[in-house]
């Protein structure tokens, strides 16, 4: 066991001694993804059990922890491990024979050898060497690799868990037991108590289906996993090849040197009723939305540059072959897919077989918004999750002396009550050996040897919000300590007027501050402040600063707002079926969740955000916060539905998804990134999908269903084949992706009139049900049977006919709504962009 963890801790250095060989001799290599036509692991295994899609490889053997238990077992369970262990290295070898018969005697670097969810590897090659691969018969494609990025509590409360979901099956001390969440991310931090697998003394066994393995390393030494957090490993051999990989801050090895990856972790599974405290300050209790699921850790993203498709494949084919049940991904390509369609792309490929494997894959839709085809998130078969905000909100003020009270952000405490403090400038603070002149950034309050004590104790200190602290080369945290050594009574952050339409997070401030995020809001303030200066009739130096004013604080939440309403930066359908931008008959994303705000645990080593940097929590905002929502819901889902498919729990989470904010008025959504709140208006399918997840309430298209989809597509035949290895001739090619089972309807274009059919299952007790439709402008509808009656177990079949009334190149919005006596009501959106009457 030793030697297999020596060769993670040496790995980075070895790529790096081959990768200067080939850059010295090769200086146009690059890495390639290369698959094979061969079927994979997964799909062989699941040929012996007559082709079934609901049995995946894993739950054949025992798992590693009953190794010693029984002796009788460990033989079986050693024997069918060699078994497939045996196959991985077949076909490990297979792709190195490959490589040397089709390259001949020239360098190149393999990289990794996929053998589970697709057959074939990454390798650092030449274009040329690379076309020399794409002309082999075994090979099915070459596609070049790619960069990925991160799409960066109260809100179990807000979405009824602790009253609704938890209480029926035993509470919170048994949510999502028995489920184990896959996240493809930064890493985590196994130190935190989010992680701990003894806050209850309630059975906590690691689920028998898992068999992955926790990677140890210096800084992830052994025992940093447990019951809870029962694997761990990291995949950068794409990055290590690129030259881009820091080893002292991106730590080669399962530890999250970002943050990113612990947030979302604790969001989607971490422990309940975990403390949170910030700055000193304490803000309620955490929980994750499943917080008795499993955590299953594959770090394929770093700080210092992102991730490459090639690390990530790797990590999901690792995922889906340890046994879990859910992947999460809080991460997005860097740049559209090329190619005939976005969905023949690599990692959409391999988590295509994830999702016959019965895993259900939960993407970020990206924070690219608000316009239109934006989406970073492609395919039918992952559940796309854009952001919306909860009704929690920490709101910071500061009262002028003049009466004027001016809105601002800051989680900080006040000043004493009834009392005004004297407000500095800090460039009327300068101490006499500093000048504007000779350190132009002094007013960002960055240095405390620039500034004269005497002026600024016991006074609030007015300093500069500049674009360096947008690119972090200036801090809120330094300013802070500045404010300190010269005794303040309190900061206030003033916006710079060339930082425009910047949105701030509620920022941790040690002491009594503000930032006030409006530029024009600053002004106000300064135009006060100056108006009260005294200054000598003949030198015009400052003789008394009578401005005056006390900062009210931040630390109280207010639950007043409206909400939910979907953010400005969450990305928007349609959604882009390739490069040229054409619409595909597809709708996302599939829903929202909470993504703005969000507490959650944090790296204590998190260079993600610099404000939080050394604390156990952060608050973020970003599509990355509300995927991992979706997926401790669906964890719930699959604990109370064992039988439930990845489409099954897709349909779950659409279909009951809420129209209303919580005051009963249609969700809205910002059209804006500067001043969101003033443009908005209510939102589409394409902004929100089904709607915003409805947990206390949570139609199914199979494998079959979306090979039928990939083979209508114009030309795909080949591309069909060389990437699953099917042939379109046994399917139905005329499926087009309106066609497929989806909890929602998208016509990209409707000429003249097309009908489409969804088939409903009743996974509860009898029911009959009052079809309701409204129809997209400038179409008109109708839906057969409008009533009907469905037993338990029984399916209905729902046949929708869409006429088109008018030519118009505008998307429209409908909607069908089903309501049954029992008091379930489900909801289909409908959107048809090209209309041709």
């Amino acid at each position: 066991m030793g030697n297999l963890y020596w060769v993670y801790l040496v790995l980075p250095f070895c790529f790096g001694l081959v990768l200067n060989t080939l850059s010295q001799e090769n200086s146009d290599s690059d890495v390639y993804i290369v698959t094979l036509k061969q079927a994979p692991l997964s799909l062989s295994y699941q040929g012996f059990n007559n082709g079934s899609t609901s049995v995946r490889l894993n739950k054949l053997y025992k798992p590693r922890h009953e190794l010693f238990l029984h002796l009788a077992a460990t033989f079986l369970y050693l024997n069918r491990n060699d078994s497939r262990s045996h196959q991985s290295s077949y076909i490990s070898r297979v792709h190195d024979s490959l490589l040397k018969k089709a390259l001949k005697g020239e360098k190149y670097m393999k990289l990794y050898s996929y053998h589970y969810l697709i057959n074939g590897f990454s390798v650092l090659i030449t274009p040329q060497q690379a076309d020399m691969l794409s002309r082999r018969q075994e090979v099915a494609n070459v596609v070049l690799d790619f960069p990925v990025r991160t799409a960066t509590t109260y809100t179990p409360q807000f979405l009824g868990l602790p009253k609704g979901v938890w209480p029926r099956d035993g509470g919170y001390e048994t949510a999502g037991e028995g489920i184990v969440i896959g996240f493809i991310d930064t890493g985590i931090d196994p130190t935190h108590s989010s992680f701990a697998d003894d806050v209850s003394e309630h059975k906590y066994p690691i689920p028998d289906h898992f068999s992955g393995i926790c990677e140890v390393t210096r800084d992830f030494p052994s025992g940093s996993c447990n019951r809870k957090l029962v694997g761990a490993r990291h995949f950068a051999a794409s990055a290590i090849t690129r030259g881009v990989f820091n080893s002292s801050q991106d730590y080669a090895s399962p530890l999250d040197g970002d943050g990113h990856g612990t947030h979302t972790a604790s969001v989607a599974a971490g422990n309940h009723g975990i403390p949170v405290m910030v700055a000193g300050n304490y803000f309620g209790n955490a929980s994750g939305m499943a917080p008795r699921s499993h955590i299953a850790v594959y770090k394929a993203l770093y700080k210092s540059f992102g991730g490459f498709a090639a690390d990530v494949v790797a990590a999901i084919d690792q995922a889906a072959q340890d046994g879990v049940d859910i992947i999460s991904l809080s991460i997005t390509p860097n740049r559209r897919p090329p190619g005939i369609a976005t969905f023949f792309n690599p990692i959409d490929m391999a988590l295509l077989s994830a999702v016959k494997s019965g895993i259900f894959v939960v993407q970020a839709a990206g924070n690219t918004g608000p316009s239109p085809k934006s989406m970073s998130s492609f395919s039918p078969w992952i559940f796309t999750v854009g952001a919306a905000s909860h009704d929690r909100v920490y709101s910071n003020s500061i009262v002028l002396g003049n009466n004027v009270t001016i809105p601002g952000v800051g989680l900080a405490p006040g000043t004493c009550s009834n009392e005004m403090y004297t407000l500095i400038s800090a460039v009327h603070a300068l101490s006499n050996e500093t000048t504007l002149a000779n350190d132009m950034y002094a007013a960002e309050c960055q240095d405390p040897s620039n500034f004269d004590r005497e002026f600024i104790q016991g006074n609030l200190l007015i300093c500069s919000y500049s674009i360096r602290f947008v690119l972090g080369l200036s801090t809120v945290k330094q300013a802070l300590q500045t404010a300190k050594n010269l005794s303040a009574a309190g900061v206030v952050f003033c916006m710079d007027p060339f930082v425009i339409g910047f949105q701030l997070n509620p920022t941790p401030l040690n002491m009594p501050g503000i930032i006030i995020p409006s530029t024009n809001d600053s002004k106000i303030l300064l135009q006060y402040y100056n108006s009260s200066l005294e200054r000598d009739g003949f030198t015009k130096k400052i003789v008394r600063f009578g401005a005056v004013a006390s900062i009210s604080g931040g630390l109280e939440a207010n639950y007043s707002v409206s909400a939910p309403k979907v953010m400005y930066y969450s990305a928007r359908g349609p959604d882009p079926e390739d490069g040229f931008l054409d619409n595909a008959d597809i709708m996302k994303p599939n829903l929202v969740a909470p993504g703005n705000s969000i507490w959650a645990a944090w790296s204590t080593l998190g260079m993600e955000s610099v404000e939080f940097q050394g604390e156990s929590f952060a608050m973020m905002s970003g599509t990355s916060m509300a995927a991992p929502h979706i997926a401790g819901l669906a964890a719930l889902i699959k604990q109370k539905f064992p039988h439930f498919s990845p489409a099954a729990i897709a349909s779950a989470l659409s279909t009951t998804a809420s129209l209303y904010d919580k005051n009963g008025s249609p969700i809205m959504a910002q059209r804006a990134y500067t001043n969101p709140d003033l443009n908005q208006s209510p939102a589409t399918p394409f902004d929100m999908g089904n709607g915003f997840v409805n947990a206390s309430s949570a139609l199914d298209p199979a494998y079959e269903d979306y090979m039928s989809f990939l083979c209508g597509i114009n030309g795909s035949i080949p591309i069909v084949f060389n990437h699953t290895g099917q042939n379109c001739q046994l399917y139905n090619s005329t499926v087009t992706a309106a066609d497929l089972n989806l909890p929602s309807i998208t016509i990209a274009r409707l000429n003249r009139s097309q009908t489409v059919g969804r088939s409903l299952t009743n996974i509860a007790g009898n029911e009959s049900y009052r079809v309701d439709w409204t129809a997209p402008f400038g179409v008109s509808m109708n839906v057969t049977p409008a009533h009907f009656f469905i037993a338990m177990g029984e399916k209905q079949v729902l046949n929708i006919t869409f006429n088109a009334m008018t030519n118009d190149s505008t998307a429209s919005f409908g909607r069908i709504g089903l309501v049954g006596n029992g008091g379930h009501n489900l909801n289909i959106p409908l959107s048809v962009i090209v209309k041709l009457y």
